[in-house]
């Protein structure tokens, strides 16, 4: 018991804070504290939550067209359960890691802990090298999706540039990313990103409704198999973004008190999404096939432009004809941050205390990402391209195979720093939610949905080709010919030129399927 309560006070202490314990409070170091060093369970789920929806909000409207009403809200609720379990095990993984290391004496005070270093300490260089290959290439594409979100997203505001040239745009500014040390640095951020998301989902739900279906409005889906895999691994996506969740912990003073956090982040983003995607589709229906970003579809208006603004700032820059202001967008530098640090550690700059020479040596990490952007801006098919073959084994696949191993042995069972609780079963029955998760995502997440996301990814490719110039945007609009007799008055006419929130008629003639 003894050894217990130390190995819980080391756990539970937090270097800046011992370090700055008895010294003076100035104005400066108070200010500094609300608004830079977060640590707190608060700071956590800030993160949590604001990390895991962003732009895959604007996508998830395109996923119900694919998987239709109910299957689109039994998989938001499934996946959210799913990963909010996996968050679990990776901070019980964690926990175990860390106190073994401090009872060896390693300090962590220049040195922040990330997941491939958990899985080396607790199962070897092997697993070790497979959980570093999926968790930088899972997050170097997370980086990317977030360059071509900031980019669709920009042009429904300024569609004088195409989107390929906002991405060129976007991918300068989001390197300032380079400059935030660590995730204890995103307090005022994560805060405001939560705000700008929360606004976002309630203007989609809002307008949605007050526009009203549109004529003829139809909801076929799910029609096909590759579409409904499709949704499917989009939504298995959107709740697996927890492959930062060992930094955040890292982060927090009290790193143990992690376990609840990103089951109660879930729960709120789900108000958040369960209610756009919802009304969207009920809005629009099929004519979503052929939008995977949901402001496409919603008329301009200043509401309007307000969301695209504040979904730029949660991303990159905050940019609008020009660059206005550059401030740090949380989702990018979430998911680039980590790519940071294993790139410091390669190089041997993960401990220089000049912030400077760490920003210099961190830029090469940015120009691969912002090249991928430019060659891939298939913006919502992407999402489900990384969610199957990545994100299943990441964030699901590896994190319960990987605690199942930890613990094989009864020794290691009974000298774990966290038993099980007992609304689990224990044991027996975190066992058999592992290999629950461990079989379904392999099959349903990683199977179907790599065979039917790769299937549409090609078809992209096919359809719009590389490097193209502007993804499912409309032709220039050409002269308007010349009217041979008056056209028959339309019912819906004085709506749509009286209503801020009527959507004018689609150009069917530009539209691609997925």
């Amino acid at each position: 018991m003894a050894t217990d309560k130390v190995v819980e006070t080391v756990i539970a202490g937090s270097y800046v804070e011992m370090e700055t314990e008895g010294q003076p409070k100035t104005m400066k170091s108070r200010l500094s504290k609300f608004l830079w060093d977060g640590g707190s369970v608060y700071d956590a789920w800030f993160s949590c939550a604001s990390n895991q929806v962003a732009q895959v909000l604007l996508t998830l409207p395109y996923s119900f067209s694919q998987l239709g009403m109910l299957s689109g809200i039994i998989f938001q609720l499934f996946y959210g359960l799913l990963g909010s379990y996996t968050a679990y095990l990776i901070s019980i993984l964690y926990v175990e890691y860390r106190t073994r290391k401090e009872r060896e004496k390693v300090d962590f005070r220049n040195h922040v802990i990330q997941w491939f270093e958990v899985l080396d300490g607790l199962l070897g260089k092997h697993w070790r090298n497979v959980g570093l290959a999926f968790n930088c290439t899972f997050l170097l594409f997370g980086s990317v999706i977030q360059l071509i979100a900031c980019a669709s997203n920009i042009y429904y505001i300024n569609d004088n540039l195409d989107k390929r040239t906002w991405t060129y745009i976007f991918g300068a500014c989001c390197a300032t990313t380079v400059f935030v040390p660590s995730f204890k640095n995103y307090r005022i951020w994560s805060f405001l990103g939560l705000v700008m998301t929360t606004y976002t989902s309630w203007y989609l739900t809002i307008a949605s409704l007050l526009h009203g279906q549109v004529e003829g409005v139809k909801h076929s889906g799910p029609t096909k198999l590759v579409l409904y895999f499709t949704g499917a691994t989009n939504i298995l996506y959107t709740f697996g973004g927890h492959a930062v969740t060992v930094e955040i912990m890292h982060a927090m003073w009290k790193p143990q008190k992690f376990k609840a956090i990103y089951l109660l982040a879930t729960l709120y983003v789900l108000t958040l999404t369960l209610p756009s995607a919802i009304s969207v589709y009920w809005a629009f229906g099929d004519m979503l096939l052929n939008h995977s970003n949901a402001f496409a579809l919603l008329p301009r208006s200043p509401l309007r432009d307000m969301a695209v603004v504040l979904m730029l700032i949660h991303q990159a820059i905050l940019t609008r004809l020009i660059i206005i202001i550059m401030m740090q967008f949380i989702t990018f530098g979430f998911a680039c941050t980590p790519l940071y640090f294993v790139w410091e550690k390669a190089i041997g700059m993960h401990e220089c205390k000049s912030l400077c020479k760490r920003a210099a040596a961190r830029l090469p990490v940015v120009v691969p990402i912002w090249f991928l952007a430019i060659i891939f801006p298939f913006f919502g098919p992407i999402n489900s391209t990384v969610g199957s073959l990545l994100v299943s084994f990441t964030v699901y696949i590896i994190p319960a195979l990987a605690h199942i191993l930890t613990f094989r042995s009864a020794t290691a069972r009974e000298n774990a720093v966290e038993q099980p609780p007992k609304f689990l079963g224990r044991w027996a029955g975190i066992y058999s939610i592992n290999v629950f998760v461990v079989v379904w995502v392999f099959i349903v997440g990683f199977g179907f949905g790599g065979w039917a996301s790769m299937i549409n990814f090609v078809h992209q490719i096919d359809t719009f080709g590389l490097f193209t110039k502007c993804y499912q945007c409309p032709p220039p609009a050409g002269p308007l010919p010349i009217p041979v007799s008056p056209p028959p008055p339309h019912h819906g006419h004085h709506l749509l030129h009286n209503s801020s929130l009527t959507a004018p008629p689609p150009s069917h003639h530009h539209l691609h399927s997925p």
